[in-house]
């Protein structure tokens, strides 16, 4: 259980608390997977269950940043909030915008590169890891360009 909040309105100590539970179902979850896949003895299950646990470390990794960031808000705390507010984009936001910009133009090219490469491993999808590797690139590129669009709208 989090502990309370000092000066924290209803919501602040509401949503602190559901972050810290959720971080601790996390963690709870990241230990399962560690676990499976040592008691697996796979070595393609391991790899696979190894790449999601990277997620669920950063995912836990997040909650508590979430977590932090509520109790230097409802405290006041002269510290900078570990998840940035969105009104710190520099003294150059228009030099954001420039580089997101050109960031967005590599990660669309490689979107279509991993797509071309996904074709070409079509046909070991059932005797190797590759295609699926392939297509979690996509999807993180995907998510690289929604990241950076997020940025192109919030940093104008």
């Amino acid at each position: 259980m989090a502990e309370n909040l000092i000066g924290a309105s209803v919501w602040e100590s509401a949503m602190y608390e559901h972050l810290n539970s959720h971080a601790d179902s996390e963690q709870r979850i990241l230990e399962e997977y560690q676990s499976a896949a040592a008691d697996s003895g796979s070595a393609a299950f391991s790899y696979l269950v190894g790449l999601i646990v990277e997620d669920e470390m950063r995912h836990h990794r997040w909650f508590a940043d979430l977590a932090s960031s509520i109790r230097t808000d409802a405290e006041f705390r002269p510290e900078a909030p570990a998840v940035p507010r969105l009104t710190r984009w520099g003294e150059h936001p228009h030099q954001v915008a420039q580089l997101t910009e050109k960031l967005l133009e590599q990660e669309r090219a490689d979107s279509h590169q991993l797509k071309v490469l996904e074709k070409e491993l079509k046909e070991q999808k059932d005797t190797t890891l590759w295609h699926l590797l392939v297509k979690l690139m996509e999807m993180d590129t995907d998510k690289h360009i929604e990241i950076l669009n997020f940025v192109k709208h919030h940093a104008r």
